[in-house]
């Protein structure tokens, strides 16, 4: 096609050509055979004009460049904007604000290459791309190719297809979509929006579906029945920044019918970062085949905004996934909201640590090529491109630290048998690599500030600002938002404890604020009012009648001892509304400040008791301290999850266990000591229960 303007500026060139040529006659410095005088004013004359012209038309040239590139350069935005952004909910910043911009054309540099990355050098790699917030990471995220230009997209755009697809541009290949049965008499109806993904070694492991329309659910199902699908991930909530990300496409309860496949709810365990949802399908068509066992798992804590804070709970998610996929069934069914983002994180997480396994190298960036052109667009952000790296690195570095009941024995055999005699005792080496979790300090900034570094009784122990405890803000009174208090994650739920420190006698009434708002019924003490003949915690209860503190009352209404185990039931009343709750305070006796409890037996009755005190109220955020908040703290709150775990799934990892609580709070779990503890007190539970424990 030809330029645009490119006659006109052909005539302005000869036009000029001519004035030139004009121009240089009429200054020949021979003479003309008719021309008798020379005047010099007409000649300067005539050389000013001329200059004047050639500016003029130099202009007129400039202009008409400048304004057929603005035509052309406006013209190919608008068709590029029309093609991919009509039709975009508004909001999907995560996912679909990215797509827009992925889906213009690359870098006009071309693609760089990046090689493998053997293991060994895997932790320096990321150092390095990690480097000038994350610039490396950037560079190479925007080198791979969309994969937008591999392949057609005719069934999807199909005007009957067009309202099946949760969002208009992101569609599956027609080489690769995964195609369902014709349905008689309607036409398209063999399309669904979901492709099929190879793994590592491993042709059509995984099918990358988007997440569910009200339109789409039954021919969902009926893909799960006929592709033999055993088991769906799920990486999307139902609703995120109050939209719908995807439909339910199951039952809370009982059966429900979805086109020709009954579906019904066996079982659903939830718990602190997934959900595990089992359901029976069977096929009401072709005479009633057999039933099968679906099982979803839900992954519930990717955020709104970019990715996952650790990757632990994603790698924890990953491996209960494959534990529980039959060797026999049909791909494994991964959905987000347009299945491309954190379907493709995941899928992606799954292949390369096959890789690690099998070359002892990572190739990210070919294996996210190869995927998509599968289906464009898969690992949609740089941020979920940077956390597939994190979480194969927390894999290389620590491994598979978990253990079934039955092998605890066993284990705590080889960690307390050194290998060489040069070498360290296992569980030293295990618990080094523990310290090596680093201290956000960047990530405290609310707790340094000069006010609030006066309520911290341990200086190095303050709370993160991500999940520090807030406090109602009084009016008038500046930094009495704070204090030094965290929440913590249980086995099941999210912010389940509170960790903090004994309060100072300044504290007292933020403590007790703190108790009253987050609507504390529990509180586990867990050092003495003194030890050593040093203040460790102030008396912040009345040994008899009442006392207040601030706007609030509490008054003592029973006070038993049990083994090594006080019990005190407060009355807690809120002066101002005239409102009032009984709050249970276990107080154990066992914990010297150096060293830890005599024996296991006392620690598993006080967490078996504070777990019915939290059963009969509702399962309020336990308050949990010693005196800094973190070593003794740390080890009940680790014990409480791992011997939670142990009854529920008869799986254990102190490892991760005690690493996870230590990237909510400094210093959790302080010692060897307690670390060792936690192994000795989940050994002495399976010998308690091992007589009709479900888990031996």
């Amino acid at each position: 096609m030809e330029p645009v303007g490119q006659p006109l500026l052909l005539g302005v060139s000869l036009a000029l050509t001519a004035i030139a040529t004009k121009a240089s006659i009429g200054n020949d410095t021979t003479p003309s055979y008719n021309e008798t005088t020379t005047n010099p004013t007409d000649s300067s004359h005539t050389k000013s004009l001329l200059i004047g012209i050639l500016v003029l038309v130099f202009l007129f040239i400039l202009s008409v460049l400048l304004a057929s590139y603005y035509f052309r350069f406006r013209r190919q935005r608008k068709a590029v904007v029309s093609s991919s952004d009509k039709k975009i909910p508004n909001g999907i910043l995560e996912e679909q604000e990215q797509q827009r911009v992925m889906l213009l054309s690359r870098s006009p540099s071309g693609p760089k290459k990046y090689f493998p990355i053997p293991v060994e050098h895997l932790e320096d790699e990321i150092r390095i791309r990690s480097a000038d917030d994350c610039k490396r990471f950037r560079e190479e995220f925007n080198s791979l190719p969309s994969g937008h230009i591999q392949g057609t997209f005719e069934m999807a755009n199909k005007e009957e297809n067009r309202e099946k697809n949760r969002y208009p541009n992101i569609l599956p290949n027609d080489h690769s979509r995964v195609i369902l049965s014709q349905a008689d008499g309607i036409p398209c109806s063999d399309y669904i929006n979901a492709s099929y993904i190879d793994g590592y070694k491993e042709k059509n492991k995984f099918i990358a579906a988007q997440g569910p329309k009200q339109e789409t659910v039954n021919d969902f199902w009926r893909m799960i029945w006929e592709q033999k699908s055993a088991t769906i991930v799920m990486l999307t909530n139902l609703k995120e920044r109050k939209e719908e990300k995807c439909h339910q496409y199951w039952p809370d309860q009982g059966c429900w019918m979805y086109g020709n496949i009954r579906v019904s709810v066996e079982d659903c365990i939830v718990l602190v970062d997934y959900t595990i949802r089992k359901f029976c399908i069977q096929s009401l068509h072709d005479g009633c085949k057999a039933p099968r066992l679906v099982t979803q798992l839900h992954f519930t804590s990717w955020p709104d905004f970019g990715v996952p804070f650790t990757p632990i709970g994603m790698l924890k998610f990953l491996k209960k996934v494959k534990t529980l996929n039959p060797s026999h069934a049909g791909p494994i069914t991964v959905h987000c909201s347009a299945g491309v983002g954190r379907t493709g994180t995941f899928i992606v997480i799954d292949a390369i640590i096959d890789m690690m396994h099998a070359e002892q190298k990572v190739d990210v960036f070919e294996f996210v090529s190869r995927i998509r052109n599968q289906r464009p667009q898969m690992v949609q952000t740089d941020m979920q491109y940077t956390f597939i790296y994190q979480a194969l690195l927390e894999y290389y570095l620590y491994g598979d630290t978990e253990l079934d009941v039955a092998s605890l024995e066993k284990h705590l055999q080889s960690l307390h048998s050194p290998t060489a005699p040069l070498d360290k005792i296992g569980l030293e080496e295990e618990f080094r690599k523990l310290t090596n979790v680093r201290i956000m300090k960047e990530n405290m900034r609310t707790g340094n500030l000069p006010a609030n570094m006066k309520k911290a009784r341990v200086i190095q122990i303050i709370p993160y600002d991500f999940n520090r405890v807030i406090l109602s803000m009084k009016r008038g009174q500046e930094y009495t938002d704070y204090i030094n208090a965290s929440f913590i994650d249980g086995y099941r739920q999210k912010d389940y404890f509170i960790a903090t420190q004994g309060p100072l006698p300044h504290t007292v009434e933020d403590f007790w604020r703190m108790v009253w708002e987050w609507k504390c019924h529990t509180i586990v003490m867990l050092t003495e009012v003194q030890e050593r003949e040093q203040e460790k915690c102030f008396q912040y209860w009345p040994a008899d009648g009442s006392v207040t503190h601030g706007e609030i009352n509490i008054e003592i209404k029973s006070d038993t001892i049990s083994e090594a185990i006080s019990v005190r039931d407060f009355l807690v009343t809120f002066n101002q509304e005239k409102k009032s709750r009984l709050v249970r305070q276990f107080h154990f006796h066992g914990w010297p400040e150096i060293g830890i409890p005599a024996e296991g037996k006392g620690m598993i009755d006080l967490i078996a008791a504070v777990q019915k005190q939290q059963q009969q109220t509702g399962n309020h955020p336990i308050t949990v301290h010693c005196s800094a908040g973190a070593g003794r703290t740390g080890t009940f709150i680790a014990l409480s999850n791992i011997l939670e775990r142990v009854k529920a799934e008869g799986l254990l990892d102190v490892f991760q266990a005690v690493k996870s609580l230590r990237l909510q709070r400094p210093h959790m779990v302080q010692t060897l000591e307690q670390y060792e503890f936690c192994y000795k007190v989940v050994q002495d539970f399976i010998d308690i229960f091992s007589d009709y424990a479900n888990f031996k």
